[in-house]
């Protein structure tokens, strides 16, 4: 992924921000390519080639930080909490389940736009990984605020339950 502005013209693009827990971002990656700023935040040390992953990623522009989290992960809060001071004030999630799933968990989502194409793909991945649960109790409970068709596809806007205005 570029993680950039393609398809319209646009003055700016997006500020790009990377969780990657064990630094496995490769330097030649396509999110390079844009020639604009990117923070990965890393969890810390975890072998004895990280020191060089990080300046092979600093070399090309990256700003690497380490927010270790108290699972091995990245703490997301002190990530979120950086980001704020650095004079971010809304962030667009593009993710996998893990960390969708540990976004909601943690009480850190306050919208999620879902586009839903009219194609059954199979099993596929998971759009957020919150289980096992052993009842439908246990889910997150979402309202939904808007819901349009854009060409043949679906795009749900959707709170979590009891987030209100924000």
């Amino acid at each position: 992924p570029r993680l950039d502005v393609r398809e319209v013209a646009t003055p700016r693009q997006p500020q790009v921000v990377v969780l990657d827990s064990r630094l496995q971002t490769p330097p030649d990656a396509q999110l390079f390519v844009a020639a604009r700023a990117c923070t990965i935040y890393a969890a810390g040390h975890f072998d004895t080639d990280f020191d060089a992953r990080k300046a092979a990623l600093q070399a090309r522009g990256a700003i690497v930080e380490s927010m270790p989290g108290a699972d091995g992960r990245v703490d997301l809060r002190a990530v979120l909490r950086d980001l704020g001071q650095r004079g971010t004030n809304e962030l667009h999630v593009e993710a996998g389940q893990q960390l969708n799933g540990a976004l909601l968990q943690a009480g850190l989502v306050d919208e999620l736009l879902v586009y839903l194409a009219p194609k059954l793909l199979g099993a596929g991945r998971g759009m957020a990984n919150i289980g096992p649960l052993s009842s439908l109790a246990e889910g997150q409970a979402l309202e939904f605020t808007d819901v349009q068709r854009i060409g043949p596809d679906l795009r749900v806007l959707a709170r979590p339950a009891g987030r209100g205005d924000f």
